[in-house]
């Protein structure tokens, strides 16, 4: 049974999760950390849980979701893996920092890409992973079909969606992700997203006026 845990950092008040099972493998999604102070909170709580990372993965690379990758490779040396279609996105976090005004320990490439219907495993755990593009080229989503949730990055949010401004984002492209590929999902999944608090896929199909219509 897979267990979850959140922590809110950075400047963008992005969702970091640590996600295990009873093996005490874990796996770090979109490590955000931003400061020593974060840094610190997410180790303290993996060494004081008793878990052993074995995966950083991301659910797509914006530079709010890319904050603390270097730091836990330099921590845990364990690999990094996310879609190839976002290669440009992390490519452009520096460039981002910049914009942002915010500061920005350079990344590592992805040790591996991971790709659409691929198969997230920890432990003796599985996650489906979905490919949901519009908010990034190269976004994806973790659905954990035994218990019931589905880790969204920032495609689907508590009535809202990604934004679509930045690079390589499309509007259209991203409303079609959430309908075929998390509104197919049924109605009591919980979304755990990148911002904000979680909600569940009915309440979005009744409620979200992005996708009403």
């Amino acid at each position: 049974m897979i267990q979850l845990h959140f922590f809110t950092f950075n400047p963008f008040q992005e969702n970091t999760y640590v996600l295990w099972d009873e093996t005490k493998e874990c796996i770090i999604i979109d490590p955000g950390c931003y400061n020593e102070h974060e840094q610190d909170e997410l180790k303290s709580f993996i060494e004081d849980s008793g878990l052993k990372p074995v995966k950083i993965v991301n659910t797509h690379c914006h530079i709010d979701h890319v904050f603390g990758i270097a730091f836990c490779k330099r921590t845990w040396d364990i690999p990094f893996v996310h879609h190839a279609l976002d290669v440009p996105v992390l490519q452009a976090a520096s460039s981002s920092a910049l914009m942002f005004g915010v500061q920005y320990e350079m990344s590592p490439p992805a040790d591996e890409f991971i790709s659409e219907k691929d198969i997230l495993t920890f432990g003796e755990s599985e996650m489906e992973v979905r490919f949901t593009p519009g908010h990034s080229p190269g976004s994806v989503c973790f659905i954990a079909d035994q218990e019931d949730f589905v880790i969204g990055g920032d495609v689907l949010f508590q009535l809202s969606i990604g934004r679509t401004d930045l690079p390589g984002g499309d509007h259209q492209t991203l409303l079609d992700s959430i309908r075929a590929q998390l509104f197919t999902l049924p109605d009591y999944y919980i979304v755990y997203p990148g911002h904000g608090p979680a909600t569940e896929i009915g309440f979005e199909k009744e409620r979200n006026p992005y996708l009403q219509g």
